[in-house]
């Protein structure tokens, strides 16, 4: 799908350029897992339908990472959220995901009708705009297990419960 318009920023699917300037925000934002800047260039490359940038005067200002699980292509997976400090508190994390949401549902023949992610109960701001979405969406929220803290076994990381909205209405 071509980019769009909207609220002044450019919102597009991610080029191969773009993974740097990922890596480079995640690094910034201080609050996110730091992936490697390969998986960065995995994630534009191979899942760039299932991705999306933001733009400001040519800028990347905010991105969000998320794919479809093989077994379960009716869920589009949330894996990572970013906006930079220079566009924050503008409402673009929930706009990049109802338009990146809205994007899945139309293209590839097949839609979607879950979104997932895991978040840490200590990440207010992730679970807001989660709960935002679900009532844009005007879909049910539940919460569920996903990761335990046992599951990161070497080194300290808080568990994150599955976050699943949906199903989502056609419409």
């Amino acid at each position: 799908m071509p980019e769009s318009v909207k609220q002044g920023f450019t919102l597009r699917r991610p080029s191969l350029d773009d993974a740097a300037w990922i890596w480079r925000l995640v690094r910034e934002t201080g609050v996110l897992d730091e992936n490697s800047s390969y998986a960065y260039l995995l994630l534009c490359r191979d899942f760039a339908e299932t991705c999306l940038v933001a733009e400001r005067d040519s800028q990347l200002v905010g991105f969000v990472t998320a794919y479809r699980p093989p077994s379960r292509t009716d869920v589009l997976f949330v894996w990572q959220i970013g906006v930079s400090s220079m566009a924050r508190r503008q409402g673009l994390g929930l706009l990049m995901l109802t338009e990146l949401v809205s994007r899945c549902r139309c293209e590839g023949g097949y839609g979607v009708s879950f979104v997932e992610a895991t978040v840490t109960r200590s990440n207010q701001a992730s679970q807001r705009l989660f709960a935002s979405l679900a009532k844009r969406l005007q879909a049910r929220l539940v919460h569920g297990e996903g990761f335990r803290q046992t599951h990161f076994r070497f080194g300290h990381h808080e568990a994150e419960p599955l976050i699943q909205i949906g199903p989502i209405a056609d419409g």
